[in-house]
């Protein structure tokens, strides 16, 4: 009975638009619990960004909380009104404008991750993934391995693996487009016949002494 109570009330909470502050002990547990994996995971020391983003990943649960049939519940795009409640509640308390854009990022990509494990993600997938991700990519790896917060250990491992598939992925992938770039830079300069002095930039030509630019040489027969 008294568990009834509760229910309706929080339900009653969510309806009159105060949800967002009022979650559920689950909800606490996991925030508590990603957090304090996220500041285990920390390479080099405190990371403020990394740490606000494991507070507020799932703050948009209680808004887009579903009652589904069966018994079931939803939170559809709760990481998209997660990332708009995260950047408004960190504008009110006054965080620098590039903390409140890093940490409202992570907030929206925290699930994108969740799609990868059915197999489906092709290459451009994965480069698309790390594009979105941009220089917050290594904060991003570090929140999405903090928030497996499951009680199930076997669910847990396979999500570990998981991940560790999708980084060594990335790995794979930026080493081929290396090999490609250094490959075309070596096509050009074994068929390239202008002086190499208009790689350089501007300042460094006005530094150079030498002769006008122009058309290097043809060798001689």
């Amino acid at each position: 009975m008294a568990a009834a109570r509760r229910t309706r009330a929080r339900d009653a909470a969510v309806q009159r638009g105060i949800g967002e502050i009022l979650i559920t002990m689950s909800h606490c547990r996991t925030y508590a619990t990603a957090t304090a994996l996220a500041m285990a995971l920390e390479p080099d020391g405190p990371d403020l960004v990394l740490r606000l983003a494991a507070l507020m990943h799932d703050v948009g649960k209680p808004r887009t909380r579903r009652f589904e049939a069966g018994g079931g519940v939803s939170f559809h795009h709760h990481e998209v009104v997660g990332a708009k409640l995260t950047r408004k509640r960190l504008q009110e308390l006054r965080f620098p404008k590039d903390v409140v854009d890093d940490v409202s990022r992570l907030v929206e990509l925290h699930l994108r991750f969740h799609g990868y494990g059915s197999g489906a993600w092709t290459d451009s997938a994965v480069r698309r993934y790390v594009a979105d991700a941009g220089p917050l990519l290594d904060r991003l790896h570090l929140l999405t391995r903090s928030d497996c917060t499951t009680r199930n250990r076997r669910k847990a491992e396979a999500l570990r693996r998981t991940y560790d598939d999708l980084e060594a992925r990335i790995a794979r992938l930026r080493e081929q487009e290396q090999l490609a770039k250094q490959a075309v830079t070596r096509a050009v300069r074994r068929t390239t016949t202008i002086d190499p002095r208009v790689m350089q930039s501007p300042r460094k030509r006005k530094r150079d002494k030498g002769a006008p630019l122009r058309p290097a040489a043809a060798a001689p027969p």
